[in-house]
């Protein structure tokens, strides 16, 4: 049965009539959706329930905190709707709705009644990649591809396939967590990923699962029938306060994907975005976690990595002592950046890169006091 998709509190059997009155605001602010496959995942006794955090307004969101493009993507943008950092890769942005709005979303800002950075009309956007033959990744993301119509989808993939250099389509979607039916359901769906994932292109989906609970039969289900269209799934996900901020919880989910067969990929240090800080952990707190959980699992599950997803680059958190932080630029939007190894103070209570001290000569820059002052607690 297709999900009944919700957007309003009343319609949430869960919630109290207090609760319902004193997150309105919030769901007024930060946009809200959910269906109620997804709402079923949730234990209604239990008020500190993992995927009750991921999904239902939390009043802390209203605390002036971070800013709406906690990465500076505006400065990425080439034409509208299209975001190019790296030079191999391209982020398209196809569509401005998700299955569900996390709460802790980066990317709140699209869901948001003034702003039109996703577009229908990505001519402009398939014209750019097309001129730069170093372009051999595109990523699609938004809002979410798969909540597209797809036949929508499939004008896109193709459009691309028509484009020699671009190797791999990434697809970036929650939908085979939020609502597995999406895949299961639409039989053209798989026939239209299947005939444009090749043995030589492949489309790759950037999965988002964030707890283990999510892995429900169900999501099992969908994600092999994926595989079996020929597409490759990885997962990515955020380190989330209450909801994964657990060595144990995160050693499960990554096994569990390693069983079947879709492997992490990137742990990501949450964005100072606002609206997010009660979702937010410490860089020390997190390198923890994913530390001790890595012991707990095989080779296979702990291939991912856990960076910060800066304007600068995706910055990688290697190491870090009773003194220091090690962290090395992954990726980085100066190519003069690019492996870049940097050593700064340890600060147990630093939740960005902008906050760190650098050890002078060890490669490390200095933000502003006031830029790293703006980027947790908004402008002035």
């Amino acid at each position: 049965m297709p999900a009944r998709y919700i957007t309003t509190l009343d319609r949430i059997p869960g919630l109290s009539e207090a609760e319902r009155q004193a997150l309105a605001p919030v769901a007024a602010r930060y946009a809200f959706r959910v269906n109620d496959y997804y709402l079923g995942l949730i234990d209604w006794a239990d008020p500190a329930d993992p995927i009750r955090r991921l999904i239902i307004p939390h009043p802390d969101e209203m605390k002036e905190w971070g800013r709406l493009d906690a990465s500076n993507e505006a400065a990425n943008t080439k034409v509208k709707g299209l975001q190019h950092k790296y030079p191999h890769t391209a982020l398209l942005l196809v569509n401005e709705v998700c299955g569900a709005y996390c709460r802790y979303c980066f990317r709140k800002r699209l869901f948001m009644n003034d702003n039109d950075e996703a577009v229908n009309d990505l001519s402009e956007g398939m014209g750019y990649i097309r001129s730069h033959p170093a372009i051999t990744n595109v990523l699609l993301t938004g809002g979410d591809p798969l909540v597209m119509a797809t036949a929508r989808l499939e004008r896109i993939l193709a459009a691309l396939r028509t484009i020699p250099h671009v190797g791999i389509i990434r697809i970036g979607s929650k939908m085979p967590a939020f609502n597995p039916e999406r895949v299961l359901g639409d039989a053209h769906l798989l026939e239209v990923l299947a005939a444009h994932s090749s043995a030589d292109k492949r489309i790759y989906l950037m999965a988002h699962f964030d707890h283990p609970r999510e892995l429900t039969p169900l999501a099992i289900r969908g994600l092999d029938a994926l595989h079996r269209a020929g597409v490759i799934a990885v997962n990515q996900c955020p380190l989330i306060r209450g909801v994964n901020d657990d060595a144990q919880v995160l050693a499960e989910l990554f096994r569990r994907l390693s069983f079947i067969g879709v492997p992490p990929y990137y742990l990501f240090q949450g964005r100072p975005t606002a609206g997010n800080q009660p979702f937010e952990l410490p860089i020390v707190r997190g390198y923890a976690l994913f530390e001790q959980a890595k012991t707990m699992v095989s080779g296979l599950a702990k291939r991912a990595r856990f960076v910060m997803s800066h304007e600068r680059g995706k910055i990688e958190i290697v190491g870090i002592d009773a003194e220091r932080m090690y962290l090395r630029f992954h990726r980085a939007r100066d190519p003069a950046d690019e492996g870049r190894f940097m050593v700064f103070r340890r600060d147990d209570q630093a939740y960005w890169l902008d906050q760190l001290e650098p050890v002078e000569g060890l490669g490390g820059f200095r933000f502003p006091p006031e830029q790293a002052d703006e980027r947790l607690h908004g402008p002035e």
